[in-house]
């Protein structure tokens, strides 16, 4: 999560948090058929620094934990801090659901 708030500082983004299990099928739809998507690709790169974590594994225990997800996937927006601005909760389609869900909690931040 470091490296992420320190790429969203130089970049002067926000953070974007993906937050799943191996096991939840909602989020294996994100990872399989929304996030390869060209349209969310070019959304989600161009607005934040990117970053997910598995929620049972590694560093994704304490991320998970320190922001108090517990349903899956949790989508946090982040600013360059680590302070939350805002989450998207589920799985999200279409693509363009997604975005526009995303960018609502984003304008919020602007």
């Amino acid at each position: 999560m470091e490296e992420a708030k320190s790429q969203a500082a130089k970049e002067d983004k926000l953070i974007f948090v993906d937050i799943y299990t191996t096991w939840c099928g909602p989020c294996k739809t994100m990872s399989e058929k929304i996030f390869p998507q060209k349209e969310v690709g070019d959304y989600f790169n161009s607005n934040f620094i990117n970053v997910k974590f598995d929620a049972e594994r590694g560093e994704g225990i304490q991320v998970a934990k320190n922001y108090n997800v517990t349903a899956y996937p949790t989508f946090l927006i982040l600013d360059k801090e680590g302070k939350e601005v805002g989450r998207v909760v589920g799985a999200k389609t279409p693509a363009e659901v997604f975005i526009k869900d995303v960018e609502k909690v984003r304008e919020i931040k602007k």
